[in-house]
């Protein structure tokens, strides 16, 4: 391992030490039977603990099975859906990666079709599918937008349930082998909802200011951290501002973050957005590489505490310019790992940090060190002929 490479040093978080600081993004694949993992997680998540990264996320896997966003969705609601995610954590272990999971709940972003399918609220054509509507909840009587089903207004027993099952899961998913839980309080789901006054309208003490619409969060980070092992870290993900008017600001979540260190939470993962629409089909003109690196920049400065920075990290020298900066501790990348499954160890020749082919599956890197060998005797005599 080279000493030049700031992405390719290892990082100790509580009792783990990550190999590197490349993190693969929590992805739903909407391919889950009734929450159930199946050989598509297996080979997915397998795929890209292959290919190098330190840790591996499952998508969000749902803690209520009203909680999940699609019919394809994960969950954990039963020790059944931990049974089937544990093959799958054992594997990501095996290739020298993190099993992480992130525990969510939909709120009233829940009940919808599977992107491919309109990526809306279910209507006629998905009940002809099988897939029918079910109920959602929400801190209050607000629908996501024009066609949407209206939540119920969560009463404080159904919130005090919810973090109840966002505990449950979290024990589910450590027997299940994972050594990283993530609360899910992004992109407009529950936790999000209940912190952003677009979504918040209540009067108890659940809503109006930013104490009280950050309460349901911050009981259920309190909980799970409790629940949690002391030596296994727990990450919260932010929609760092709602990118709304009135919404959720940057300095909300610079509050909220001092917040849930108290609370014992080590990396918040800053995202954005999501409150008014899909996380997964934002409407608008292309965002800008690295686009949300100054919130987890921001964060880390002004909340002491370590974070995660993800959104349109398309190269390893941008991702090494990251943590070179110190803007964040650790670089998740999504889609350009479904794009590449080897990414994190292409990075790692590129940045010179594995010249040896010494990082990859030692089935792979056998066989691709002599092949370079090959390549590289084959550029020599190609240039002194």
């Amino acid at each position: 391992m080279s000493s030049q490479s700031q992405l390719f040093q290892p990082l100790q978080i509580r009792g783990l030490s990550l190999p590197n600081r490349l993190v693969i993004s929590p992805m739903c694949q909407y391919s889950a039977d009734d929450g159930l993992a199946n050989d598509w997680h297996l080979a997915h998540l397998g795929k890209l603990a292959q290919g190098g990264a330190a840790v591996v996320f499952t998508e969000a896997a749902a803690v209520q099975r009203c909680g999940r966003i699609t019919h394809g969705d994960l969950g954990i609601w039963t020790d059944a859906h931990a049974q089937a995610l544990a093959g799958i954590a054992r594997f990501i272990s095996s290739m020298g990666s993190v099993p992480a999971i992130q525990l969510a709940h939909a709120g009233r972003k829940a009940s919808m079709q599977r992107p491919w399918h309109g990526n809306g609220p279910l209507d006629d054509n998905d009940r002809a599918r099988g897939d029918e509507p079910w109920p959602v909840v929400g801190p209050s009587a607000i629908a996501l937008g024009e066609g949407w089903l209206v939540p119920s207004e969560m009463t404080q027993a159904e919130i005090a349930q919810v973090v109840e099952d966002f505990v449950a899961a979290a024990r589910r998913a450590d027997n299940a082998g994972f050594g990283i839980a993530e609360v899910h309080a992004a992109h407009g789901y529950l936790a999000a909802s209940f912190l952003s006054p677009i979504s918040n309208h209540r009067s108890d003490i659940y809503g109006g200011d930013r104490a009280g619409r950050s309460r349901m969060l911050l009981e259920t980070a309190e909980a799970v951290r409790a629940a949690w092992p002391d030596d296994k870290p727990l990450f919260v993900r932010v929609s760092a501002v709602d990118g709304a008017p009135q919404g959720w600001s940057l300095e909300d979540t610079v509050a909220l973050a001092k917040d849930l260190k108290g609370l014992g939470v080590d990396v918040i993962d800053c995202s954005s957005g999501g409150i008014l629409g899909s996380a997964t089909a934002a409407k608008g003109p292309p965002p800008q590489l690295g686009f949300q690196v100054p919130y987890a920049q921001a964060v880390k400065k002004e909340a002491g505490l370590m974070t995660q920075a993800v959104g349109f990290v398309l190269t390893p020298h941008q991702a090494e310019d990251i943590v070179v900066k110190g803007q964040a501790d650790l670089v998740a990348i999504g889609r350009e790992a479904l794009d590449d499954p080897n990414w994190p160890l292409h990075a790692a020749l590129a940045l010179d940090a594995d010249q040896a082919w010494e990082h990859w599956p030692v089935q792979y890197g056998w066989w691709l060190s002599r092949r370079a060998k090959v390549l590289q005797a084959l550029r020599e005599t190609t240039a002194t002929t």
